[in-house]
């Protein structure tokens, strides 16, 4: 049965992407984008779009009935810096908006769930090296706390009323198509604009801040995978962690010198730094390895060639 998707913050830095290769696979009519207001003309003016607030329960049943939605990719969601600067609405947004799709998806209106998690659900007191699935989360941050609540609800729903739902933790999300969106790991595709337009770069964190991250294709694939895969494969109903590489500003910025070698960093640390300390430094995901066949494509020099390649493009057109 091809699915009848909807999109819930399709204008987004995932979503945005997300809906574009969802609707190459399903088509058009099969993928409805809904977001709080029209500014990504790109998206509303590719397919069906919706007006959708992902705080409101009704607009979301009258969308999902409207469309004979049977499928939700829930992606609306105020990120971790964002986040800090406005702690209730972040906690009002991005658990709100999961309860709303959870109740529908318990209703039987509709059938499947993706729903987004983060590395921001570990903590400081989280092994740093090789992040287990399982392993302690004490997340300092509001975001990291509504993602390990999230996950929480999102195995009480599967494992009290069968509700099929599937999640990921992504890493830092790493894209040139869309500007990032207030998260922590901003910086590594601040740094590719920069390294274009200005030929110099300050970074928000220390030049030897390591994080996991991943190239949107990748992250877009993964999602794709998950959703795709038969149900007995999807065992763990939290969210998965999820990887692709580790890498530093220092390392990050010694790529893009190769490709540019005028240009230059500073290191200016921020409120984002304590961020960035209390998160892993790499990732295991070998669960999601061995249950549905995860395998990542993009090495941090293919990034670099990907971003510099396709912002240069950008930037030339604009002028």
């Amino acid at each position: 049965m091809t699915p009848k998707i909807l999109i819930i913050g399709a204008c987004g830095q995932i979503g945005s992407e997300l809906t574009f290769k969802l609707r190459e696979i399903y088509g058009d009519k099969n993928v409805i984008a809904s977001d709080i207001s029209y500014t990504n003309l790109e998206i509303v003016n590719s397919g069906i779009f919706e007006i959708v607030d992902a705080q409101d329960y009704s607009a979301i049943k009258v969308c999902v009935e409207k469309h004979h939605i049977n499928t939700v990719y829930l992606m609306a969601a105020i990120l971790s810096a964002t986040g800090e600067k406005y702690p209730m609405k972040a906690w009002d947004l991005n658990m709100n908006s999961l309860f709303h799709v959870l109740n529908l998806a318990k209703a039987k209106f509709i059938q499947k769930v993706f729903w987004p998690s983060s590395i921001a659900v570990f903590g400081s007191t989280t092994p740093k090296e090789n992040t287990p699935q399982f392993t302690v989360m004490e997340p300092s941050t509001v975001y990291g706390i509504t993602k390990q609540v999230g996950e929480r609800w999102c195995e009480y729903y599967h494992n009290k009323y069968a509700v099929d739902i599937r999640s990921v933790r992504y890493p830092g999300i790493i894209s040139w198509k869309t500007m990032p969106g207030g998260g922590t790991t901003d910086y590594a595709v601040e740094i590719y604009h920069k390294a274009i337009t200005d030929k110099k770069y300050e970074c928000f964190l220390t030049e030897d801040t390591a994080l996991p991250m991943m190239f949107m294709d990748d992250a877009i694939k993964a999602t794709v995978d998950i959703m795709s895969a038969d149900d007995k494969d999807v065992k763990i109903r939290s969210s998965y962690n999820l990887s692709a590489i580790s890498f530093t500003p220092k390392e990050l910025a010694e790529t893009i010198k190769k490709e540019i070698p005028d240009f230059k960093i500073t290191y200016n640390p921020d409120f984002r730094q304590a961020i960035a300390d209390s998160w892993p430094k790499s990732i295991d995901d070998s669960n999601a390895r061995e249950d549905w066949n995860w395998k990542h494509k993009f090495s941090l020099q293919d990034i670099t060639k990907e971003m510099l390649k396709h912002l240069g493009e950008k930037y030339n057109n604009q002028l």
